[in-house]
């Protein structure tokens, strides 16, 4: 594999509401899994630490510091794997506003980027958290130009499209994603990978949390659109090869961002 591609794993899992204990255990099994399957990147779940569905009094019982338990807790694992990892988290900031956090450590284990989820979904998300303020960062891994969104936020062009014209190759998106809602994976995974020219990695949870069912089917889709690998609706573990020279020749093909004429839009 050469330099400039990489491998990527995506873990779709049953959420375990409050077992934060037991999902980093699972999560250090996974990475464990991934490095041996050749993978550079584990992209985890939406708050797969704490489970999504949960109360705003177990959201801040269970909320991390920036460098809290959690994090340090996952940097290790990171380092013991020789991966990087992308998981999600409640965040507590230092003003003591709780988030709905991504954090995206490198092998070495050392903290890369942190996001807060803009685009809230509904009461599930607002009753938890406050939401954040600024832009997805676009971050340098591996030799890509990494952008990071969560869950409801890929489904505005808006933010997709932001990240691409600072410069992102791929767009890693952790989600909790409801089985009603299979139109994101069909629909516009593969349009928002093509109008930004970027792949996408949608890693989704599977099964039941309370009442929600979530609907699997996490996708990577390359920036011709084409679906590269989709799982289905048990827990999975996708493994998918990128490589740079797709991405150049899509690019030449679809000049979208070389075309776009910012100062009309």
């Amino acid at each position: 594999m050469a330099d400039i591609d990489v491998r990527i794993a995506l873990w779709q899992c049953e959420a375990r509401p409050l077992q934060v204990e037991a999902n980093l255990t699972r999560l250090d099994a996974t990475a464990a899994v991934s490095t041996a399957r050749g993978a550079q990147l584990l992209i985890a779940p939406e708050m797969v630490v704490t489970g999504y569905a949960i109360d705003p009094d177990a959201a801040d019982r269970l909320a991390d510091a920036p460098d809290g338990p959690v994090a340090q807790r996952v940097r290790d694992i990171a380092r013991s794997h020789d991966i990087a990892i992308l998981y999600g988290c409640v965040e507590r900031a230092p003003d003591g506003r709780r988030f709905n956090a991504i954090r995206l450590v490198d092998r070495l284990g050392s903290a890369i980027a942190t996001h807060h989820k803009t685009q809230l979904f509904g009461d599930i998300d607002r009753r938890m958290v406050a939401p954040g303020s600024s832009r997805p960062p676009v971050v340098e891994w591996a030799g890509w130009r990494v952008g990071l969104l969560t869950c409801y936020e890929v489904e505005f062009p808006e933010l997709v499209r932001s990240c691409a014209r600072r410069g992102a190759d791929l767009i890693c998106v952790p989600t909790a994603n409801m089985i009603d809602y299979d139109v994101v994976q069909e629909v516009l995974l593969p349009a928002r990978a093509l109008e930004s020219q970027v792949f996408l990695a949608y890693a989704n949870y599977c099964g039941a949390e309370g009442d929600l069912v979530y609907g699997g089917r996490s996708t990577v889709v390359s920036p011709t659109s084409a679906v590269l690998a989709q799982a289905g609706r048990d827990p999975e573990l996708l493994v998918v090869d990128l490589d740079r020279l797709t991405l150049e020749e899509s690019r030449e093909t679809y000049p979208y961002l070389r075309d776009l004429r910012t100062d009309v839009c």
